[in-house]
This record gives C-alpha cells, sequence and structure tokens, in this order.
C-alpha cells in the first residue's frame, strides 16, 4: 500500500511506511519540491551569498565556496559526515528516517531536485534499506549522511535483506549515482528526520506496550485477587485524566465476571500501590503518550532545513535559522521513556508480588515443586536488572551538554540520543513485561481451579499458552521469556471478548 503525501505527513504514516508501506507524493507536493530547487538554482546563477548554498557549513558559515565547486561541496559534505559508528539501525528504523526526510522535503522549502526525492521513495518502494550505524549524532547528522552515501553510489545497503556496496545496490534497483547540485548535501544530512522517524517507531511500539501492560495488569490482578472498588469509575473520575479513565475502562471491561475476582470480595481493604495504582501509572503514561505523538506530528509538518528557501526563482528568500534544532522533540522522547521506565519498574514489582511466598499466597515463586524446583525466582531477578537499567535510561538527553563545530555550535538538543535511548528502553520494558505476563499465566495455574477467570482474561491466558506451556524447571526460561516477548512486540494485545 502507497501513502501519499498532500501537506504533511502523520507519525502513524510514517510507522506504516517503517513496516513497509511505500510513499509517494501529491501533484502539489512534487510542484513545492520542484520550485524550490528553481530557487536554489536562481541564487546560483546570480551568485547571491547564502548559506550552505555557496558557504561551507558550521563554523565554515562564512567562507565563500565558488560556483564550481559546489556539487564537490556537496558530495564531500556527506563524506565528511558520514562517521557514524557502532551497530546498525534496524531496517524499519531507517525506512522510517527517509519517510521523515521525504516529508520534509515535500514542504518545498529545501531546495532539493525531484530526482534526489525520487530516488530515496524508491529505496523504500524496492527495499533498499542504507546501512546507517546507530550512534554518533549529537543532533541529525551522521545517521542522515549514511544514507545519502548509497544516493551517490557510496557506502553499503541491504536490498531485500542482501548485502552490498551503495553502488551495486543502485545498480540492483535500476537506478544511478546521482551527482549532487548546490546545497543538496547540507539538505541530506540537515533536518530533523533522524530522531523524528526513530520517535515514529517509537511511538508505535510504545503503543502497543502499553495496551499489553494494561492487559497483563489485569491477569495479575485477577491472580492476586485485587479489590476492584479502586477502580470504580466514579472514583477515578476524581482524578481528572483521560489516561487514567481509559485504563481503568479497560480493566473493568476486563475483569468484568471474574469469578475469582467475586471470590475475593473484602479480603483486604485495600491492595498494594503497584496494584491499586495501574491507573495511575499506567494512566499517566498515556497522557505522555498522547503530548509526545502531538509533538512528533508537530515536527513533521515543520521545515526542518538549515537553511530554509522561499519566495520564487524571480524573488528567491533565502533564511538561516535554528529549525533543525529539536528541543520539543528530545523533551517528548525523554519525557516518553521517564513514563515508560515508571510503568515497566511497576510491572516488576508486580511480578514481585506474584513469586514472593510472603505475600502471594501462591507456592513459592511460583514453582510447581517447591525446594527441588526454583520457579521464577531468578525470573524475578532479570526484570529487577531491566528495571533497573531502564531508570538509568530514563535520564534525560535533552538537558546532555557538547560544544560542536568550533563554538558556531554551543547548544544540542540531542534529539537522537533521546529517540536511540527510548527505543533501548522499550526493548526492556517489553521484555520486563513479558515477565510479568509469564508469571501471571503461571499463577493461574494454581487459582483457575477455585473460580473461573474473566472473558478478558481468559483470551489472554489462552494467548499466552499458545506460546508456552506451564513451567515446571524442566527447560530454559530465557526461552519463554524470549517467546512471549516476541509476541508483544509484533501482536496486539487479546481483545476483551
Amino acid at each position: 500500500m502507497t501513502i501519499t503525501i498532500e501537506t504533511v505527513l502523520g507519525w502513524r504514516d510514517v510507522a506504516d511506511v517503517a513496516e513497509g508501506k511505500t510513499l509517494a507524493l501529491s501533484q502539489a507536493a512534487w510542484d513545492r519540491v520542484a520550485n524550490a530547487s528553481r530557487i536554489v538554482e536562481r541564487i546560483v546563477e546570480t551568485g547571491v551569498r547564502a548559506y550552505g548554498i555557496n558557504t561551507g557549513v558550521g563554523a565554515l558559515s562564512d567562507t565563500v565556496v565558488d560556483r564550481a565547486s559546489q556539487s564537490r561541496l556537496s558530495r564531500n559534505i556527506i563524506l565528511s559526515h558520514a562517521c557514524g559508528v557502532g551497530e546498525l539501525l534496524a531496517p524499519r528504523e531507517v525506512r522510517a528516517i527517509i519517510a521523515a526526510q521525504i516529508a520534509n522535503f515535500a514542504h518545498g522549502h529545501s531546495g532539493v531536485r525531484p530526482e534526489i526525492v525520487r530516488h530515496l521513495a524508491a529505496f523504500l518502494e524496492k527495499d533498499c534499506i542504507p546501512d546507517v550505524p546507530s550512534k554518533g549524532s549529537a543532533g541529525y547528522l551522521t545517521h542522515n549522511a549514511h544514507s545519502a552515501l548509497v544516493l551517490i553510489g557510496e557506502g553499503s545497503a541491504r536490498v531485500r535483506g542482501r548485502s552490498m556496496s551503495g553502488l551495486d545496490a543502485l545498480t540492483a534497483i535500476g537506478l544511478e549515482p546521482l551527482v549532487l547540485g548546490a546545497k543538496e548535501g547540507l539538505s541530506l544530512v540537515n533536518g530533523t528526520a533522524c530522531a523524528t522517524g526513530l520517535a515514529c517507531v517509537a511511538l508505535a511500539r510504545a503503543e502497543r506496550l502499553l495496551d499489553w501492560a494494561d492487559a497483563i495488569a489485569a491477569l495479575t490482578l485477577e491472580a492476586a485477587g485485587c479489590q476492584m472498588a479502586a477502580f470504580d469509575e466514579a472514583v477515578l473520575a476524581l482524578r481528572p485524566s483521560r489516561g487514567i479513565a481509559r485504563v481503568g475502562a479497560s480493566l473493568r471491561a476486563r475483569l468484568a465476571g471474574s469469578g475469582l475476582i467475586a471470590a475475593a470480595f473484602g479480603k483486604r481493604t485495600q491492595d498494594a500501590l503497584s496494584l491499586r495504582s495501574v491507573p495511575h501509572a499506567h494512566g499517566a503514561a498515556r497522557d505522555v503518550f498522547d503530548a509526545s505523538a502531538l509533538v512528533v506530528d508537530q515536527e513533521l509538518a515543520s521545515v526542518t532545513d538549515n537553511p530554509a528557501v522561499s519566495g520564487s526563482p524571480e524573488e528567491p528568500v533565502v533564511s538561516s535559522e535554528a529549525h533543525a534544532v529539536a528541543p520539543a522533540l528530545a523533551q517528548a522522547a525523554d519525557s516518553l521513556a521517564t513514563a515508560l521506565a515508571q510503568i515497566s519498574a511497576m510491572s516488576e514489582r508486580r511480578t514481585d508480588r506474584l513469586v514472593n511466598p510472603l505475600v502471594s499466597g501462591l507456592p513459592p515463586f511460583l514453582a510447581s515443586d517447591a525446594g527441588s524446583n526454583s520457579g521464577f525466582m531468578i525470573a524475578q531477578y532479570t526484570a529487577a536488572a531491566l528495571a533497573n537499567e531502564n531508570r538509568r535510561l530514563a535520564a534525560p538527553a535533552s538537558t546532555d551538554g557538547g560544544i560542536t563545530s568550533g563554538l558556531q555550535e554551543d547548544f544540542l538538543a540531542h534529539p537522537t540520543a533521546a529517540a536511540n535511548k527510548l527505543l533501548a528502553l522499550i526493548d526492556n520494558a517489553e521484555y520486563i513485561l513479558a515477565i510479568e505476563l509469564m508469571a501471571a499465566a503461571q499463577a493461574h495455574e494454581f487459582v483457575g481451579d477455585t473460580a473461573r477467570r474473566a472473558a478478558g482474561t481468559d483470551a489472554i491466558h489462552k494467548t499466552v499458552r499458545a506460546v508456552v506451556s506451564p513451567y515446571a524447571d524442566d527447560r530454559p526460561l530465557s526461552r519463554d521469556i524470549e517467546a512471549l516477548r516476541g509476541l508483544i512486540r509484533a501482536a496486539s494485545a487479546p481483545a476483551i471478548p
């Protein structure tokens, strides 16, 4: 399926492209791209000094580059900025970055030729994924440069999963290397496409994770015999929050008709906070998610190239600005990371309550033969270790320092670092919730005969048991954790019947 850019893309559009959809531009969008390209051509013809078109970049912005050298400047920017290190980004992350970059060019203020956009769109259509190292961008430059390498026949890529040189990749998809014109090198490394694309992938994963968190918590609440009064609609409305209301409604629907909940009615005055405050923590995360999604959509609606070109070829305007800096995007990614770290820490606490014989009322560590079997004793250790790592990852990137380019860039917002660590934190959170899901399903093996499960939680239990069987110290637990993490990562939580 193809998504067509009319005016702007939303984060869901970029996330869909990351998963395999392709991009096209409407005629109006193509016209905007072509007009901006003609403006740059006119600036080159007249020789009016303009940053990045006929000057150097960064601290070299006052160095004039003659017309004969402007194409070489564009190529050299790509080569010199392609200095990323570390493991390669996943294909879906690279696709998201390319989609966000095309969306930025489609605003019609970058000045690249339509051929640049067509080549990038062909990468998405023909599954040509440039090799992009995951580390090295204080803001955005290195990731974008590695994608751009393939456009000029340099670097390397994977075409339909096969690794090859950039030149061979172009040949494989029927394209020729591009000779870049004035400003095109700068536009290809510039802007916030990297952080924005990564943030779109993170939002898609976080949304699925939040749905699973509610569903998994319901399975645990039922096994623990929670007191449902804390989730009453009127009670939760005393703290106005769309997120709290949504999570409360989800828990009530998921647990409706539970014999286990009915049997536990009145056994305690109130439950521990890791049980009682699920709507508050999960709801807060949903509120932060909504706010972060608005920021990402705002970023996709923004021109993030420096300089921006506007006006007409007859009356060109070149505006040096700071739209390539993205403090709001970095802060949004940091905020969502904090929220997800909190709900994953709460998940670990619920796992501990399930396996801890001091509070669970269940066999120690959910072992089928406690003593000779250790059950989930060490699985909780793993969850605790990952929750601790998430606390470290939740430290904000947006407040990091750093000075680059000879004092010309003396403030850095670090949006790419914020998006990267958000993705790393989501990796851990998926494992933590998988461990809770595994433990909650095991707990139901001990309580399931005493009363019936709710239809909503029974759907979760059946989904788990289709992937892993009850545990009896008969296999490495890591296999079960990986299987359930794969379920959480790839599939939506079971619907409430």
